[in-house]
């Protein structure tokens, strides 16, 4: 029997509160679980399979739709605090007491959510192409995604190649990589499309925490932290995002890749997994 990867793991469905919430398993079973949060507009078939698989040839990885998400049921909340709750109840369905977060841009404000109200429920944690509430950078995330997607439409590529990478040559040719591997799972088993309702939701999230004054509570997290990005990211500005979001963090470590945009875990997903790997042995 081969082994389950990330594009032949099967979809299963926990209840969490009455709320059917899909998710996938590959990695081990034992040891403490490394669960991923996704970005904005995304759910399970958008995690890159060579950053999964490679964290779970070490850990047990969980991947998950929150509320409202591809398969899960409910309706998407409008808040992070909603989807850090989210969070922490499907852990519960899962009788998971303590886990490490992989929380990559929405998801990585989750994932600071969760560390504030819930930080008891975490030992380690990742922040990916993220930053924190009131981070000067683009005046909506929304019009962000609407001129990626018309720019793709009028050149015939995906939205991604101008989201997450570089105009340059090695990193587009690293877009080109990165949406094969997207594509490697079979077409009849695959999640479904987040719905317009959802990334609305999602959206005035964002809007809500991009307009925040500060980002209060930060200090109070003593986890350790792994903060990473590229380094020119046009979704949540490097400098003002990713790097001053380590430096809120009491206890962060901090990973810049070169010639990288938001995707720079995808672009650069052998050196991400190794230095994730390493943060996460501790």
């Amino acid at each position: 029997m081969s082994a389950v990867t990330a594009t032949s793991a099967p979809t299963q469905t926990v209840d969490v509160a009455g709320t059917p919430f899909a998710y996938r398993e590959v990695g081990p079973a034992e040891g403490v679980p490394l669960v991923f949060l996704h970005h904005v507009t995304a759910m399970l078939d958008d995690w890159d399979p060579a950053v999964v698989d490679g964290l779970a040839a070490e850990r047990r990885v969980i991947l998950v739709d929150l509320r409202g998400v591809g398969r899960s049921g409910g309706t998407t909340p409008d808040n992070f605090e909603a989807m850090a709750a989210d969070t922490v109840a499907f852990l519960d369905a899962l009788g998971l007491d303590t886990v490490d977060l992989l929380g990559y841009s929405l998801g990585g404000i989750v994932a600071q959510i969760v560390a504030q109200q819930y930080p008891d429920r975490l030992r380690r944690i990742i922040l990916a192409g993220t930053a924190p509430a009131g981070a000067q950078g683009p005046a909506a995330t929304g019009a962000t995604l609407q001129a990626a997607i018309q720019k793709a439409t009028e050149q015939g590529k995906h939205p991604k190649h101008f989201l997450f990478f570089e105009p340059s040559q090695s990193s587009q040719d690293a877009a080109n990589a990165f949406l094969g591997r997207l594509d490697e799972r079979a077409a009849d088993d695959r999640d479904t499309p987040v719905s317009n309702e959802t990334i609305g939701a999602q959206l005035t999230a964002l809007s809500t925490w991009e307009q925040k004054t500060s980002p209060a509570g930060l200090a109070e997290v003593k986890h350790p932290v792994l903060v990473v990005n590229g380094d020119n990211d046009t979704m949540w500005p490097t400098e003002t995002g990713t790097i001053r979001l380590a430096e809120l963090l009491p206890n962060a470590k901090l990973a810049i890749y070169p010639d990288a945009g938001h995707g720079g875990i995808f672009q650069y997903h052998e050196v991400f997994v190794r230095q994730a790997l390493d943060f996460l042995r501790g």
